[in-house]
């Protein structure tokens, strides 16, 4: 069994809340615009971090991070994005890989709005940490943690915090 932690949008904001949240999971991922390469060498000094570059990232980050990132967790194909949509709406630029090799989680931020969506017709979760970062139009900061044991995606929880 793994324990994730997951938020997006940052735009180069951390503080000890979310590091709080963060503290009991295995690894960190980050669903981009992470705004600061030091959001990210805040995070690893806690844990592991897997990450994309979302759409304001500089190079520093797109040069150590890529755009869509793919990986197996326990049983569970993962797929991450900056820019992904969500069902009934994938973005263009990630639909065809989704439609021809479905991940069984697909992860993306941007919206800054929270979203866990089931994907009945393709049979994938779809997560959408929202913002944690102070930037945008969000009234709340949110990130999430779960769990994946083996095939199993399971006891998310949400952090809220008020901006």
């Amino acid at each position: 069994m793994k324990k994730i932690g997951l938020f997006s949008d940052t735009h180069g904001y951390i503080d000890d809340k979310l590091l709080d949240f963060f503290k009991e999971v295995d690894e960190v991922w980050h669903a981009g615009d992470i705004g600061d390469i030091s959001v990210i060498e805040k995070t690893e000094m806690l844990k592991p971090v897997r990450a994309v570059f979302g759409n304001i990232d500089g190079q520093d980050v797109r040069i150590r991070y890529p755009e869509n990132n793919r990986f197996k967790v326990e049983d569970v194909d993962v797929f991450i994005t900056h820019i992904g949509g969500y069902p009934g709406r994938y973005d263009k630029r990630v639909k065809s890989e989704i439609l021809k090799e479905t991940p069984d989680l697909f992860i993306s931020g941007h919206s800054h709005i929270l979203k866990v969506i089931y994907d009945n017709k393709l049979n994938l979760l779809h997560i959408n940490p929202g913002a944690y970062g102070k930037s945008g139009f969000h009234k709340v900061r949110t990130a999430v943690r779960f769990e994946i044991d083996g095939k199993n995606i399971k006891s998310l929880e949400v952090l809220e915090v008020k901006r």
